[in-house]
């Protein structure tokens, strides 16, 4: 059904190694495409966020503020029609921490979407563009390059990320996997989704908790 929106679900992980780490995110699907806003609160900051994308998931927007004592940061990245970048951000107080954003938005131009650091939720754009959800997703591993937003600091990089299918959703298992690793940071892992692609479980960084 075109346009179809179904109602927002609520989502919450754990940290793993961090086990005081929780992440919850409030996402409403749509006809290939989403809206979601969440947040993250560790013993050390707070930070709450949003995102919304086009049809085929491609991030449009993405908003995130940062709280700690004695400083906060603001950042938001904006992607236009035609795939061209822009950068806002804000400063309060002292930090040790290196500056938000990114020096030149060029080095995102073929970048679609957003990947927040130890935020399961960011992963599911690509999943569901890439169609790894179905037994008849492409063989081949697909490569992309993604704005990934450092936390705390909000430090922008552009990362070399590769998504490929381990198995498919299966309806009476109640998930799929998909292998996902970025050649940028040499990181490579094997995620646990739901149907609709969003992480059940991600070795060594969250897993997600009952629902209320």
């Amino acid at each position: 059904m075109e346009n179809c929106v179904r109602p927002a679900r609520t989502l919450r992980w754990q940290g793993l190694e961090d086990t005081a780490r929780h992440d919850t995110a409030a996402v409403s699907f749509r006809d290939r495409e989403l809206a979601a806003g969440g947040t993250s609160v560790t013993d050390e900051y707070t930070a709450s966020w949003t995102l919304s994308t086009s049809p085929g998931w491609v991030t449009t927007r993405f908003s995130i503020r940062v709280e700690a004592p004695g400083w906060s940061r603001s950042l938001e990245l904006m992607r236009s029609p035609e795939g061209k970048w822009t950068v806002d951000t804000q400063v309060s107080g002292n930090s040790s921490l290196p500056a938000p954003g990114i020096e030149d938005t060029r080095a995102l131009d073929n970048a679609q979407d957003v990947d927040l650091a130890l935020c399961p939720l960011t992963n599911t754009m690509p999943i569901l563009r890439l169609d790894l959800l179905n037994a008849s997703a492409p063989a081949d591993d697909t490569k992309l390059t993604v704005a990934w937003v450092e936390m705390p600091s909000l430090r922008v990089l552009p990362s070399k990320q590769v998504y490929s299918q381990v198995s498919a959703y299966d309806e009476d298992r109640g998930y799929g996997v998909v292998l996902y690793s970025s050649t940028s940071r040499g990181f490579t892992a094997e995620l646990t989704v739901d149907a609709d692609g969003a992480v059940l479980d991600y070795p060594g960084m969250a897993a997600r908790l009952p629902s209320r």
